[in-house]
């Protein structure tokens, strides 16, 4: 029986799917499709009309600094999920790119693959299907053989740490919209470009409480009532993914209120049993990145991997793939 490809572009047509990976949840496409700018698509493969893979994608608009200023980037977590240890997953991944390639090019000016499990993953596949690779990092934090977190962390940020909290600073999970509301409008405007040039929505983190309960979680840190600092932790098998943080670093020195926000989504993913934490968006190998020194700090180990990239201009994407052979 020939394997069958269905692509959804509306969650209200999406039946239910087995599944455990959170990038490629039925819950986080309902996320982005709710989010003003996104667009998911969500490819399903089956057999005899069993689900036994999927692939979720998110297209939205992105500002750059060089021509085209404006575009449509599509992206991808990881090579998708599957159900099936018995199917040759290589080729199913293989149809599941093809299809996605030919959509998501309709609309998007660049595909871009990210946070891989390992260096290798796909990389056959990849290759026929014209995507180039760039070298990336990753870093981790191992919770699962430490006591505390707090064991790992350089003498400075535990001291830091301390500082914070006996100079007023709090920190909690936000559930209230008011809170979330404060917390989304504090990151949006004090998000530095060296961490990530994109910020969605303030309706994006209301949806994840909304839509995503128990797979993320978002912690603030308040002082005199004032949120001045945060994080989000999106949650998937038996790791914790950081995907953003922040504070007022300038306003609020003495209370370390980014610190702390990074502080609470390690401790709260070892209470609860996580395995790790990633922190995403760590930067290039060869280019000295802010935020990936201030994340290290915690004790987290430096992990080479790859992004795959393919580009809708064919001449650019040949030029590409040579530079980067």
């Amino acid at each position: 029986m020939p394997l069958k490809l269905t692509t959804y572009h509306r969650g209200s047509r999406i039946p239910e799917l087995p599944g455990t990976d959170t990038f490629h949840s039925t819950e986080l496409f309902h996320v982005y499709e709710a989010t003003p700018g996104y667009a998911p698509l969500l490819i399903v493969a089956s057999e005899n009309g069993i689900p036994v893979a999927k692939l979720l994608a998110a297209i939205r608009k992105s500002v750059r600094l060089f021509p085209p200023a404006i575009i449509k980037r599509c992206e991808v977590y990881g090579t998708g999920e599957y159900f099936d240890e018995t199917l040759n997953r290589e080729a199913v991944f293989s149809d599941m790119l093809q299809r996605l390639t030919d959509e998501a090019l309709r609309e998007a000016f660049l595909i871009e693959f990210r946070n891989l499990d390992n260096s290798l993953s796909g990389y056959k596949v990849f290759r026929e299907n014209r995507y180039f690779a760039v070298n990336w990092l990753r870093v981790r934090n191992s919770l699962h053989n430490v006591e505390q977190v707090e064991s790992r962390f350089s003498s400075s940020r535990i001291r830091q740490i301390k500082k914070g909290l006996n100079n007023g600073a709090e920190v909690k999970e936000a559930h209230t919209p008011e809170e979330i509301h404060a917390f989304a409008k504090m990151l949006h405007y004090n998000y530095s470009a060296k961490i990530r040039r994109h910020f969605p929505s303030i309706d994006f983190f209301q949806l994840l409480e909304k839509q995503m309960p128990r797979k993320s979680r978002i912690f603030i840190v308040t002082y005199k009532d004032k949120v001045i600092g945060g994080s989000v932790c999106i949650y998937s098998n038996d790791s914790a993914y950081l995907w953003f943080s922040g504070g007022m670093r300038k306003t609020y020195a003495l209370q370390y209120p980014g610190i702390l926000a990074v502080w609470q989504a390690l401790r709260d993913a070892k209470e609860r049993g996580y395995r790790h934490l990633e922190f995403m968006d760590v930067g290039l190998p060869f280019h000295k990145h802010g935020y990936r020194e201030f994340v290290l700090r915690f004790g987290g180990k430096q992990i080479s991997t790859r992004r795959w990239f393919r580009f809708r201009w064919e001449w650019l994407n040949r030029v590409l793939i040579k530079m980067y052979e």
